[in-house]
């Protein structure tokens, strides 16, 4: 496993408009690009587990988003979905990626939709050739929040961030992984460490209406999944309350032709739960397309 320290070492912080932006890279150049996109409240560490076999077959490109990580967290910013596509846009661009594949988690799977969206109106100035969605939000009527987002959510929202602990923040990580499968410490630290980096608490209200985004764009970047001519899969641990079986399940109804891989035992970050298998389900993938 790496450290933060460790992950921290091999990336690099760009200015993208204005902002410094954690970057990380790994792999050969000639290899299809795979860009990895991460959740909330985490940050591209969450990828740590995958990253060493993937790099082997892929050049790994991926970045902690605005808000998030180790990257900028400026109390002003809107936060849009949109604005985190731009992000990743100009960072593929930046090193001369055209071609491209998404591997995204949770919050990253929204902004792969819009991304996606983009490319279903011919608006992109990238080619997107497949994605794959781990447990998120795909579609927001079937999305089912913890109570701290729907708190967060609220006009309290403001709240959160001062009552919020390493204990409380310990305690929702622990509902929303599997039973046999919990957090381990170390996890549990890097998350907190991420999460309270450059004072990331306080602009966790903002980045939280995510959600209320998703119900607004709703027809654009579900339609995005249905009306799309490239390979997709939704690989989903099921025991997750927020998007586990429920949503895998809604997704085979929806998605015409869906592929789905659904791990009874895993939870909301199957990534971290089982690295291993996660990463062979997504070979898997890559070899049936």
């Amino acid at each position: 496993m790496y450290t933060l320290s460790q992950w921290q070492s091999n990336g690099q912080f760009i200015d993208i408009n204005a902002k410094q932006i954690f970057t990380k890279t790994a792999g050969n150049a000639n290899n299809p690009a795979l860009l990895l996109i991460h959740g909330f409240p985490s940050a591209s560490w969450d990828w740590e587990g995958m990253w060493d076999e993937l790099k082997k077959h892929y050049f790994l490109v991926t970045l902690d988003m605005l808000g998030f990580g180790l990257s900028d967290k400026p109390i002003n910013a809107a936060y849009n979905i949109t604005e985190q596509a731009d992000l990743y846009t100009q960072f593929l661009k930046r090193l001369n990626i055209t071609n491209v594949h998404l591997l995204a988690h949770d919050y990253g799977d929204t902004v792969a939709q819009e991304l996606l969206a983009r490319q279903v109106a011919a608006q992109s100035d990238i080619r997107i050739h497949s994605v794959c969605f781990l447990n998120g939000g795909l579609f927001p009527h079937i999305h089912k929040p913890l109570f701290i987002q729907k708190l967060l959510l609220s006009k309290l929202g403001w709240l959160v961030p001062k009552l919020m602990s390493k204990q409380k923040f310990a305690k929702n990580l622990i509902t929303i992984f599997g039973k046999n499968t919990p957090p381990a410490p170390m996890v549990i630290d890097t998350l907190w460490a991420l999460l309270i980096y450059n004072n990331g608490l306080r602009v966790m209200p903002k980045l939280i209406k995510y959600i209320t985004q998703r119900k607004q764009n709703e027809q654009r970047w579900v339609g995005a999944m249905i009306n799309s001519d490239i390979p997709l899969t939704f690989i989903a641990g099921e025991q997750d309350p927020i998007s586990g079986k429920h949503m895998l399940e809604h997704y085979k109804k929806t998605i015409p032709n869906a592929r789905v891989q659904g791990f009874v035992e895993l939870g909301h970050y199957p990534q971290i739960e089982d690295a291993k298998a996660i990463t062979e389900a997504y070979l898997n993938f890559r070899k049936q397309i």
